[in-house]
């Protein structure tokens, strides 16, 4: 039967040889809840062990986007799975969680062994970073669903919130937004960005045109930087009400899901210079501001909204811990 089966294009031993291959790397994830071993039906947590007294899950999904075609195209495949754990974990970290536990599904026409395992040990290297166990997660083989040498992938993260200490908190005028650098384009925007490379003939293996020290596609193969450790510690202090992680939709359209409705961002456009990654994109793509700021980070990866009173505090916290970070403005009403 398994000779039948792999004869129409899926292999099994290939699938179990790389479950063993990455469970070294799972087990390396584990946490006080978690003990990360592979293999179950499910996977389980223990909330008590962790800590927690009164706890409210929260989950969220999300994938990498066209971002993929560049790691197919230059063949880097050990950093976009940190990407897929950063775009889950820093979600459920705007609500206040802590990470606890991840899962990925990986799905591809024909497994290539070697290059599913560099995304694994991607996606443990985020795990790790988030402090969250990698529990879990699917490699599917399903000839004829994707092109040869392509797969997809998704990631899901859950993780926890004492009840008290849910974000966003209430939100006033006057509060003060800290932003928290990016370290580059994340996972949002490269169905542009592609279309712009490809129509000023910038090639993924070429020096970068903002950054001669790396190719283009290094560049654009960036992680996603991942907020967790650095933010969370300041979440239990009440005077820190919100926290955006700025994905699609950028600056425009991400801080105002944290804020009531009769409130704005008001942006201090001096602290908002483009980094050169994205001074070249609008430039070289011709676009506005509103459609810059509607479509990437802009090098602002995150947003910490607090009132005044705990400025110096997160700003000081937030720049031991390795963040750039820098005052972008306030709270206003409409």
């Amino acid at each position: 039967m398994s000779d039948a089966y792999k004869k129409s294009g899926v292999d099994i031993d290939a699938g179990e040889r790389l479950v063993g291959a990455i469970g070294p790397l799972a087990r390396a994830t584990a946490r006080p809840g978690a003990d990360a071993a592979l293999g179950g039906f499910g996977g389980l947590f223990d909330l008590k062990a962790a800590g927690f007294k009164d706890p409210i899950l929260v989950s969220g999904t999300d994938g990498v986007g066209t971002k993929l075609k560049i790691a197919f195209e230059t063949g880097i495949h050990d950093t976009i799975g940190i990407d897929l754990v950063a775009m889950c974990v820093n979600d459920v970290l705007a609500q206040g969680a802590e990470p606890l536990f991840f899962l990925d599904y990986f799905a591809t026409g024909k497994l290539n062994e070697g290059v599913a395992e560099n995304v694994v040990t991607g996606i443990a290297n985020g795990c790790s970073q988030a402090g969250c166990a990698l529990v879990g997660g699917e490699t599917a083989e399903m000839p004829g669903m994707y092109p040869p040498g392509e797969f997809d992938l998704a990631g899901f993260c859950v993780g926890a919130v004492e009840r008290e200490n849910i974000l966003p908190r209430p939100v006033t005028a006057g509060d003060v937004m800290i932003g928290l650098a990016s370290s580059g384009a994340h996972s949002n925007g490269y169905s542009l960005i592609r279309k712009i490379a490809s129509d000023c003939g910038a090639a993924f293996d070429k020096p970068a045109p903002f950054d001669s020290s790396v190719s283009l596609g290094e560049a654009l193969l960036a992680p996603t930087r991942i907020y967790v450790k650095s933010v969370l510690p300041l979440l239990a202090d009440p005077q820190v009400k919100a926290f955006a992680h700025i994905t699609g939709g950028g600056l425009t359209d991400n801080v105002p899901r944290v804020l009531n409705g009769d409130l704005a961002p008001g942006f201090d456009e001096t602290a908002l210079a483009l980094p050169p990654l994205f001074q070249w994109l609008c430039e070289a793509g011709a676009l506005s501001t509103s459609e810059m700021r509607r479509t990437f980070n802009c090098g602002i990866g995150g947003v910490l909204v607090c009132a005044p009173s705990a400025v110096e505090n997160c700003l000081s916290a937030l720049s031991a811990s390795g963040e750039a970070v820098c005052v972008i403005g306030e709270i206003t009403e409409q």
